[in-house]
């Protein structure tokens, strides 16, 4: 592989940027988390903007009936084979995640617990925003609308570095933990949910399979554009440490998105 054909995924040693090919601009990535002090109102506001519109657009894709999220299908079918109600079960999924975090060196932080709170909010506010009963093209168009805003927030609100949700810390700790890409992680997350979730009796629609393939490329892609830049001096003071090692994720361009 050509030095012009890919670009690198070693962390530098401030841990914060990914070295690139000469020539080419250095690829920025995610730490897990960083202090509130650090620039607090730019980061906490989008925290909170990333998690309404991640909320607004699960929404959305309810509202579009055309299939929901591979964590919904799970949900599904663990319903089918357990008294617990849906959203019973959502709790304990959310909690075995959590507990799939100790391997990968997280911790839940702000943005964890605001994800849980701020997700109930947005979604009820989109469900009583957006109609019910649309025309097939209406509803084609809501759910491709809902699937690339859900990855677009995402990525902004992972990219204030303070703190994923359970499902996002997964996807953003496996990629920490072993060197691949946001991309392939997340998409291999997806897919392994959405084959449980349907073996256990869960609905499948075009789109829950559109989100399970498409919101890890999208997610990768804008990752770079909102992820927080910390300043100079304050890398130098604080070098991050091996248990808040950064994904790894590129724009996709001149990559091969392992």
């Amino acid at each position: 592989m050509s030095g012009n054909a890919a670009r690198l995924r070693t962390p530098t040693t401030d841990g914060h940027r990914l070295a690139s090919p000469p020539g080419t601009k250095p690829v920025h990535a995610v730490s897990n988390y960083l202090p509130l002090h650090e620039h607090p109102l730019r980061r906490l506001s989008q925290l909170f903007v990333g998690l309404a519109l991640y909320g607004f657009s699960l929404a959305a894709m309810v509202r579009a009936s055309l299939g929901v999220n591979p964590w919904s299908v799970l949900y599904e079918g663990l319903e089918h084979h357990s008294s617990l109600s849906f959203g019973a079960i959502s709790a304990v999924v959310g909690a075995i995640v959590l507990l799939l975090w100790i391997p990968l060196k997280q911790r839940p932080r702000l943005g964890t617990v605001s994800n849980i709170v701020v997700l109930a909010y947005s979604s009820d506010l989109g469900l009583s925003f957006i109609p019910q009963h649309l025309g097939l093209p209406a509803r084609a168009a809501l759910l491709t609308g809902a699937v690339l805003l859900n990855g677009i927030s995402v990525a902004v609100y992972v990219g204030a570095c303070l703190g994923p949700g359970p499902r996002d810390g997964l996807m953003t700790g496996t990629s920490a933990m072993t060197g691949r890409s946001i991309r392939l992680v997340r998409t291999l997350i997806e897919i392994t949910v959405l084959a449980v979730g349907w073996l256990l009796g869960g609905s499948v629609g075009v789109g829950t399979l559109l989100y399970a393939f498409a919101i890890g490329p999208i997610t990768q892609w804008f990752m770079p554009q909102f992820a927080y830049r910390p300043r100079d001096d304050y890398r130098s003071r604080h070098p991050p440490a091996r248990s808040e090692a950064p994904p790894v994720f590129d724009s996709g361009v001149n990559g091969d998105g392992r």
